[in-house]
């Protein structure tokens, strides 16, 4: 227990990042679950993929600083998938938006 004493009290800025990211990353599923609950249904929020991809991008910036590949390979790589769904996201919402739509053009 002495290396968790140990660790809070050497606190840094990036430290202070980082357990931004995950708490972040982590409240994602707090927030798809109380979607889900209010719909009745399983949903993922828009909110869910913009948790993801901050979340991520703080932890992967902790990864960096502290040189450890086991959580900067999985970071980079979620960010890449996060980002592609909220491209998905706002491709949909353009192409069902009444002024945007396609036969708009």
């Amino acid at each position: 227990m002495t290396w968790f004493v140990e660790w809070f009290s050497t606190m840094d800025a990036m430290k202070v990042v980082g357990i931004i990211g995950q708490v972040l990353f982590g409240s994602r599923f707090f927030v798809q679950w109380a979607a889900s609950e209010r719909a009745g249904r399983s949903v993922i929020p828009v909110a869910f993929w913009y948790l993801s991809l901050v979340g991520a991008a703080l932890t992967l910036m902790y990864a960096i600083k502290i040189r450890e590949p086991i959580f900067m390979v999985p970071q980079a790589g979620g960010l890449l998938i996060y980002s592609r769904n909220l491209f998905f996201v706002y491709r949909d919402k353009r192409k069902n938006h009444p002024l945007l739509g396609p036969d708009k053009a």
